[in-house]
């Protein structure tokens, strides 16, 4: 195995004294100290993927570019090199650049992300802003799961759409401008109909582990909730939201 993390500073024909050294320090860091002899094709999925990033790292690059680095594992293990991936770019300094198709791997392992579709970018934010404020249909769908409504901008802080309107907390858009609005299913509450101004019928619940997944029928539309409160299929409900958590967005058309 060391001679495989060394071997692009064998390449470059460095000390060796200096290529132990660092590939010591290296096999420290990910957290394979005492495994220098051992043959790279006898370990686990998440160790060879410790080894890869070794190699990389040991050449001390300016910036790292790792694609789909963790696809391959299993879903426990993922996790921990997600965990163990943040602690060896903090412990670096370096930029790394981190292809990848799973969305809470990119919100919860990035400083800024960068959402692209088609090689063109959609948006750049941050985790934060990427989830909640997303600039168009493709990213607002990509990041998560949404409900995603047509509707009007009836003028700034009011919006409509299936027939009522709303207080929001978005403005900048034309008086009466055609926009769509972004609920994602973990802000809807469900409430007595009486409590709220749209309704609907409860048509099917999924339990999720931490949550049910809810899907009720309105007359324009089938609403997403996630919630931890459970809701009898049948049951007439209410969908109860604030203004912060309606997400006005520029009206993109379809992907």
């Amino acid at each position: 195995m060391a001679e495989n993390i060394g071997f692009g500073l064998n390449l470059k024909k460095v000390d060796k004294t200096v290529i132990a050294q660092k590939v010591e320090r290296m096999l420290k860091m990910v957290g394979l100290e005492g495994f220098e002899k051992r043959d790279v094709t006898l370990l686990s999925g998440g160790q060879q993927q410790r080894v890869a990033i070794a190699r990389a790292l040991v050449n001390e690059p300016k910036v790292l570019l790792l694609d789909e680095p963790l696809g391959a594992l299993d879903a426990k293990i993922r996790k921990q090199m997600q965990v163990e991936l943040k602690k060896i770019q903090q412990e670096v300094g370096i930029t790394f650049i981190y292809v990848t198709h799973d969305q809470e791997e990119a919100l919860s392992m990035s400083d800024t992300v960068v959402v692209m579709n088609n090689g063109e970018i959609q948006q750049i934010g941050s985790p934060t802003d990427i989830y909640n404020e997303p600039e168009n249909r493709f990213v607002a769908s990509f990041i998560g799961e949404s409900n995603i409504i047509e509707g009007t901008m009836i003028r700034d802080y009011l919006v409509a759409f299936d027939g009522f309107e709303f207080e929001c907390v978005d403005k900048g858009f034309e008086d009466h401008e055609e926009i769509e609005v972004v609920l994602r299913p973990e802000d809807l509450d469900i409430v007595d109909p009486d409590q709220a101004k749209i309704r609907g019928i409860v048509r099917n619940i999924t339990f999720k582990g931490v949550h049910y997944e809810i899907l009720i029928e309105t007359e324009l539309r089938t609403y997403m909730v996630h919630t931890t409160d459970y809701a009898e299929v049948g049951r007439e409900v209410g969908l109860k939201f604030g203004p912060e958590d309606i997400h006005v967005m520029c009206k993109m058309g379809s992907y």
